[in-house]
């Protein structure tokens, strides 16, 4: 599949580079995600797009370190437009999110539990009644 480029993409000779594990995890969830034909590559560079500009507007300096935290923020946003997630099972992800990176020590996977996992699905499908 040849997808159009996208805008300050960090790569290698090898291809996309990942500072961090939750990067990749974030990349190929969106190659996942657009190859279900959730949505259109061209709709996906557009948030992208827009979420490097809202960031650069707010002051970031744009030294490619940013870049995938503008590339979540994108994903983010394009599941809320679409309605493909509800804005409280995303808060309540970030939140176990943060909640599990502050409870791992340094150097250890960050993982989720069972629960927080649930949390996502169970306020997604209370907010779609």
């Amino acid at each position: 599949m040849s997808l159009p480029p996208l805008p300050d993409l960090p790569c290698d000779a090898q291809g996309p580079v990942f500072a961090e594990p939750w990067q990749a995890q974030v990349f190929a969830l969106t190659l996942a995600l657009h190859e279900r034909g959730l949505f259109a590559w061209t709709e996906w560079a557009e948030h992208l797009s827009r979420a490097i500009r809202d960031a650069q507007a707010e002051g970031d300096p744009d030294l490619g370190d940013t870049y995938y935290l503008h590339w979540l923020a994108a994903l983010e946003r394009l599941l809320l437009d679409r309605s493909i997630a509800a804005p409280l099972a995303l808060a309540g992800l970030r939140a176990a999110w943060r909640t599990a990176a502050e409870a791992t020590p340094h150097g250890q996977p960050v993982r989720l539990n069972a629960a927080a996992r649930r949390l996502g699905r169970a306020e997604d499908a209370g907010g779609a009644g």
